[in-house]
């Protein structure tokens, strides 16, 4: 075979080829060329892009968080003792206000040491009688006195206990800052509301032991009143004969 020939059948084979793909390759077809680099920026792009929603919503998620943990601290107290306290001091006055006689007044009490606890010097007999049992009716009332308000006092200790024992379970149990303060300042109170029955019971005794002193001392001047008018000259004691037998 010439050189000529073989290059003739080469060329002629290449031709039957180029035919045979031809015939087999659709016409619209289309070779896709892919870009390593412009693949691995897109990547980039989107990696950054989802770090960044992810960030968002972290964000919001703290924002939420906060916006609950702010109602807590603003939530109110489902509990109020205030109206049990209320009662409890209300009993207290109430028995303060039942006072006998000489009562927790000051011109009520100016105007009884003016009378009934005055001088006995200008007296009669018989306003000095009166007076002395007045006076003892007052301290008899005062005792009476003092004693109802201890009473009501021992009384108002077992609400005390219960509302102690609410307040810091309630304390104890505080979702928020707002809860915590509220239960503190009710402790607060219901310690106030014991201060005032101690405050009473103070007042009751301190009346009683006031109007028995009083009394004491009203008594000693009467009785140095009645001494003086027995042996005064020509107006006190004067002797007489007495029959004890008849004849």
């Amino acid at each position: 075979m010439t050189r000529r020939t073989l290059r003739h059948a080469l060329t002629t084979g290449a031709a039957a080829l180029a035919l045979a793909l031809g015939a087999t390759v659709p016409a619209n077809a289309q070779l896709i060329v892919k870009d390593p680099t412009n693949y691995a920026q897109n990547v980039l792009q989107a990696a950054r892009s989802l770090d960044q929603i992810n960030n968002q919503i972290r964000s919001l998620t703290n924002e939420a968080q906060m916006l609950v943990n702010q109602a807590r601290n603003l939530a109110s107290l489902p509990y109020s003792s205030l109206q049990q306290l209320q009662q409890s001091v209300r009993r207290t006055q109430d028995l303060l206000g039942q006072a006998q006689r000489v009562a927790y007044d000051v011109r009520d009490i100016d105007r009884a040491f003016t009378t009934t606890y005055g001088a006995a010097g200008g007296q009669t007999n018989e306003a000095m009688v009166r007076n002395a049992q007045q006076r003892w009716a007052t301290s008899v009332g005062a005792l009476q006195d003092a004693l109802r308000v201890q009473a009501g006092v021992v009384g108002n200790i077992e609400t005390n206990r219960a509302e102690m024992q609410a307040l810091i379970g309630s304390s104890q149990s505080a979702t928020g800052a707002l809860q915590a303060a509220q239960a503190g300042n009710q402790l607060l109170a219901l310690q106030a509301q014991q201060l005032a029955d101690l405050t009473a019971v103070v007042a009751a005794q301190g009346r009683a032991q006031a109007l028995e002193a009083a009394q004491r001392a009203a008594a000693s001047d009467q009785a140095r009143e009645r001494f003086r008018r027995f042996i005064a000259p020509g107006r006190g004691y004067q002797p007489t004969d007495v029959e004890i037998f008849r004849r």
